[in-house]
């Protein structure tokens, strides 16, 4: 098997750190690129609710989150990986499995929430939608899963 290229998108939450902990190891262990992605959701702007909250423009949007993936991965945790940096405006689940498309993506990994069954259903799963359309390997990593120990940390 190999893996040479490794998707990782990020919505910045703690399971999207959770999966960075699994990528940037599986990345080392294979000598292959990181790739990371935010996809950016655009704000509903018309709605009055809205009225009295400004919503923040594409352009702001856009500097958010280049510096939070700047940012994202310690320069000590991304010593011995290559990481290349993309966000996208879009639906999540759709742009991820464009994007790694485009990119000739080996694997995906993804954090996933452990939203229950009532949330599930309201608003469906990123995760379990890049699972199903996806032609590439998913890793979906859970926050509160099992988790990565090093040989060398025993």
């Amino acid at each position: 098997m190999s893996i040479s290229r490794i998707l990782l998108p990020t919505d910045f939450s703690e399971p999207a750190l959770a999966a960075t902990n699994y990528a940037l190891e599986l990345a080392k262990q294979f000598g292959a690129e990181l790739h990371l992605l935010h996809v950016i959701e655009d704000p509903i702007a018309a709605l009055p609710m809205f009225d009295s909250c400004p919503v923040p423009s594409g352009t702001e949007l856009e500097e958010y989150a280049k510096t939070r993936l700047e940012n994202w991965i310690l320069p000590d945790d991304a010593a011995e990986v290559q990481i290349q940096t993309r966000w996208a405006h879009g639906t999540p689940f759709v742009n991820i499995v464009q994007d790694a498309r485009e990119h000739d993506i080996d694997l995906i990994v993804v954090g996933t929430h452990g939203h229950g069954l009532v949330a599930h259903i309201l608003m469906g799963s990123t995760a379990e939608r890049v699972v199903q359309k996806a032609q590439c390997p998913v890793l979906t990593v859970r926050p509160d899963g099992h988790q990565f120990i090093h040989p060398a940390d025993d």
